[in-house]
């Protein structure tokens, strides 16, 4: 058994089978799995709908023990985030972009695909729980919309990860060590064990225990104006803010170049410092934590099973490098950097049967907290009063020649709880007739409560900024006398150097009731109808520094002069903003909250043509619900060009994927050689996004709907047992993204009609190989070597390259080096207004592709384990993610070459 870390997508699988030998004297055969795909038990080349699985063995088969190598095998998953608890996972093409992880629990904007812990959804905008997968029974992966079944999130597929059960037949114990050392960076180690006991004829227990550290392997360096390092620029200052700098050329012809007068006040323009955070392998990771669950037979026809999973995970530094830096393991940082997020979730499930029905009645309860503080420097590049936060130019008194633009250090500090309940309660058929049904009833209910605290100015004058109050340090009413409503912190106060608050709480209810309804035509063909209908609402509720959230998206939903007045908007505009379609509020009530109803579909139709080959035909639907806006009707800065007369929307409406596809799934040659392969067409209308514009918008993040695209595929793995002691693996996926209508707010500045969506290649794939060969007594031995292939990727949905990388030029002294796709040529009036009347082409950063090979040799009798392994032999250092959140890039990575030992004990 092995027992592996998986990161939020948990996509290790390579195949859906893995070798065993029979007992007979018979050649050995392919394992087919038992999944749960539709929510009923079933052979997974049974099943007629792509699905993905491997079980425990077939985990520790494949000798991978990070999140990057567990996405490598599975060529339709991609992911795009941060580092460990920060990211979001991406199926078959359908990606958007998630302009800031770090604010992705303010701007919720929900994720496309569902991840599930057992019978749990575990979604979480920008965060999926990143689980670490101990003692695992099998992992599903479902590519394509499973709405019908799984929900809102599972817009373009779900992930399973389920876990191993307690035992009433026998005692089992073992445990598992790991210990890895990393090319330049720190030893890794973990530690891992589980047992299993049946306490009497009717009750079992088993537990569950890790901890894992993953040292790190880039470095905090310090920062050297001149080489690569930060040095500031007024000109980006005054563009940003409008021009308001006096002479930031001249300025700038002052920078600073010598690292000993870095923070001298003689300086146009101060560069920050960073010599007391100055550190190697700073990028760590710990993760620590235990499950266990309880299983009790109540009768001969009903079981009731409780689990509780506790988890820590603990990292420090960046996982990405700063391109201006020599090297791939530099990186650049003037504030600690840490990350805590804890989570309990407990779990439920009553299954039994009621004459003809089986019946499941499953429930959890998940609470997770996340602590974040972060450098936020990079906002100085970006935000649309960055001259106001650092530069003394206004202040009275300041002549021209003791202008400055002061140290530009910032920090962003984010406290957030989660809460989420679900409850299910579904029946299936168990009548030995031609038709089967299964139909339940769904209730989840989500809450987000966030205090996010930025320290942005350096100034003297911005303990005044915006709404604060300077002696108490609160949030100060928008309207006389009213407090903001549903703020977490009760408005404050907020240390001395905190210049702007999010605090926030989104509340998520949904109820659903679902079906699927089977019929066989003949012995081989069957037909399915499947339907759930659902009805979410979406309550916003808080206060940033400027805006009392609650009264204005209340305002919208009443459409009351009076409201709309109270809270700083004028009533006639909006007015006519409403009645000519250019806001939308019919889904928001008196009372603020966002309600959509709907129903959604899937028809599925296979032919058993052999007893070995499946083939289908399906069609389905998947939905992500609208989101609200924090400023929602506001009006664009920039009244000029594709932004004039431009309003925030008050809500993102529903995008949804129509999906269909035609597969196979067959064994071949005695069972020697599996060939699973789907190809599929998909529609997406309204494509949910995230936007930061602040220079040309809004200085806060909110969602909108770019447009419609298409995506066009194939999904294929095969499994090929080449004799009794060599299995081989393959898998790749190809891939056509399209983006079919643009909205005319975003033409020229996101990528246009016939571009690529993001962050998914044209072609990825993957092969391993697995040889076994006979040792003395009863040892065998094994090798085991993979190499995985990522093309050429589009990194985000807006067109800002060129604009960065001059950025990137003007702050550090040099360009980034990275590859840009340019899409547009040069253009004005849009995305990042240069108020010097400069313009820029447009372009999008390329994730450039990447091949990672592993290799591993081991020695095992089925009882113990020793590996010794090579994961990324080449040293490959790919470029994961291009994080541009920022406003110059910064390129996520992987881990190098990295050599280490394994050991597995296992009691039966």
């Amino acid at each position: 058994m092995r027992k592996t870390q998986l990161s939020c997508a948990i996509v290790a699988a390579l195949a859906s089978t893995h070798l065993y030998a029979q007992e007979s004297e018979a050649p050995a055969k392919l394992e087919t799995i038992e999944v749960t795909a539709t929510k009923r038990a079933e052979s997974i080349q049974d099943v007629p709908v792509a699905v993905t699985a491997l079980n425990g063995k077939a985990l520790e088969n494949l000798g991978i023990d990070n999140f990057q190598d567990y996405v490598e095998f599975l060529p339709n998953v991609v992911f795009q985030g941060t580092g460990p608890g920060q990211n979001e996972i991406y199926i078959r093409g359908a990606a958007t972009t998630q302009s800031n992880i770090m604010l992705s629990s303010v701007q919720a904007l929900q994720p496309s695909v569902a991840f599930y812990l057992d019978e749990m959804p575990v979604s979480m905008a920008g965060r999926n729980l990143d689980v670490y997968a101990t003692d695992v029974q099998r992992v599903e992966v479902l590519p394509g919309p499973q709405g019908t079944l799984f929900g809102a999130s599972s817009q373009a597929g779900t992930i399973r990860l389920i876990t191993n059960k307690p035992d009433h037949t026998s005692f089992a114990a073992g445990f598992d060590t790991n210990i890895g050392f990393t090319k330049g960076g720190e030893m890794s180690n973990a530690v891992e064990a589980y047992f299993n006991m049946p306490l009497t004829d009717d009750l079992a227990v088993r537990v569950a225990a890790y901890n894992d550290k993953q040292g790190g392997w880039i470095d905090n360096v310090m920062n050297v104006p001149g080489e690569g390092g930060y040095i500031g620029s007024a000109v980006v200052i005054d563009r940003i803010s409008g021009g308001v700098l006096a002479d930031p050329a001249g300025m700038d012809a002052n920078r600073i170049t010598n690292p000993n007068i870095n923070s001298s006040n003689d300086a146009a323009v101060v560069s920050p410092q960073n010599d007391a955070l100055v550190e190697e392998d700073f990028n760590d990771a710990m993760y620590t934590g235990a499950r266990i669950g309880l299983s009790y037979h109540i009768n001969e026809d009903w079981d009731l099973l409780v689990q509780h999973t506790q988890q820590t995970l603990d990292t420090e530094g960046v996982f990405a490098y700063d391109p201006t830096l020599d090297g791939e393991s530099s990186a650049l940082r003037f504030q600690q950097e840490e990350n805590k997020d804890e989570f309990g979730l407990t779990t439920w499930t009553l299954e039994g049967r009621l004459e003809k029905l089986n019946v499941v009645y499953t429930g959890g309860y998940l609470d997770r907290e996340i602590d974040t503080l972060a450098d936020y420097t990079g906002y100085t590049n970006g935000g649309a009063f960055a001259a106001y936060y650092v530069c003394n130019h206004y202040e009275a008194g300041v002549t021209p020649e003791d202008q400055r633009c002061l140290d530009p250090t910032k920090y962003y500090r984010e406290d957030t709880t989660s809460t989420r309940v679900t409850h299910e309660l579904r029946f299936n058929t168990t009548l030995d007739e031609p038709w089967r049904v299964t139909a339940g009833l769904f209730y989840d209910e989500q809450e987000v409560s966030t205090v996010g605290q930025f320290k942005i100015a350096n100034t003297d004058g911005e303990l005044t900024a915006f709404g604060f109050d300077q002696l108490a340090r609160t949030l100060k009413p928008v309207s006389e006398g009213l407090a903001p409503i549903g703020a977490n912190s009760d408005g404050g106060p907020f240390p001395s150097e905190v210049s702007f608050v999010n605090d926030i709480t989104h509340t998520i209810e949904q109820i659903a009731a679902f079906g699927q309804f089977e019929y066989d035509i003949t012995d081989t063909v069957t037909a399915s109808i499947g339907a759930r209908w659902y009805q979410i609402d979406d309550i916003y509720q808080g206060a940033t520094t400027t805006v009392d959230v609650t009264r204005r998206i209340r305002a919208f939903g009443s459409m009351d002069p009076a409201q709309l007045e109270a809270v700083g908007l004028d009533s006639d505009a909006i007015a006519q903003a409403v009645s000519n379609g250019q806001l939308e509020v019919g889904l928001l009530g008196s009372d603020g909250v966002l309600t959509v109803d709907d129903t959604i579909f899937k028809f599925s139709l296979d032919w058993k043509a052999t007893d070995d080959i499946l083939l289908f035909a399906n069609y389905s639907e998947g939905f992500r619900p609208p989101v609200t806006n924090r400023v929602g009707g506001g009006l664009a800065k920039n009244q000029s060009g594709a932004f004039e007369g431009f309003r925030i929307p008050v809500y993102s409406t529903t995008d949804t994927l129509d999906n269909y596809e035609l597969g196979i799934k067959g064994d071949f040659f005695d069972g020697q050689f599996r060939v699973n392969a789907t190809a599929y067409y998909s529609e997406i209308e309204e494509l949910q996004t995230s936007r930061f514009d602040p220079t040309n918008i809004s200085f806060l993040v909110f969602t909108d709907n770019v447009g419609d695209a298409e995506i066009k595929g194939i999904d294929a793995d095969m499994t090929w047992l080449a004799t009794d002691d060599l299995v081989i693996n393959a898998a790749f996926s190809l891939l056509d993204t399209e983006l079919t209508r643009v909205n005319d707010e975003l033409v020229g500045i996101a990528a246009g009609v016939g571009s690529e969506l993001p962050y998914s290649a044209k072609f990825s794939g993957n092969v391993n190989a697995r040889y076994f060969f006979e040792l003395d007594g009863d040892r065998r031995g094994y090798v085991n070597g993979s190499i995985s292939y990522t093309g050429d990727r589009l990194a985000g949905m807006i067109m800002d390259a060129y604009v960065m990388e001059d950025a990137t030029q003007l702050i550090y002294g040099t360009g980034s080096g990275l590859k840009i796709e340019q899409e547009a040529d040069v253009y004005e009036g849009v995305t990042y207004a240069d108020s010097n009347g400069a313009t820029f082409r447009g372009g999008r950063y390329v994730q450039e592709s990447y091949i990672l090979t592993n290799l591993a040799v081991g020695v095992t009798n089925d009882v113990w384990k020793a590996e010794l392994y090579i994961d990324n032999v080449f040293d490959e250092r790919a470029i994961l993610n291009i994080d541009t959140q920022q406003f110059t890039p910064k390129v996520v990575t992987n881990r190098p070459r990295t050599i280490g030992v394994r050991f597995s004990y296992d009691y039966y």
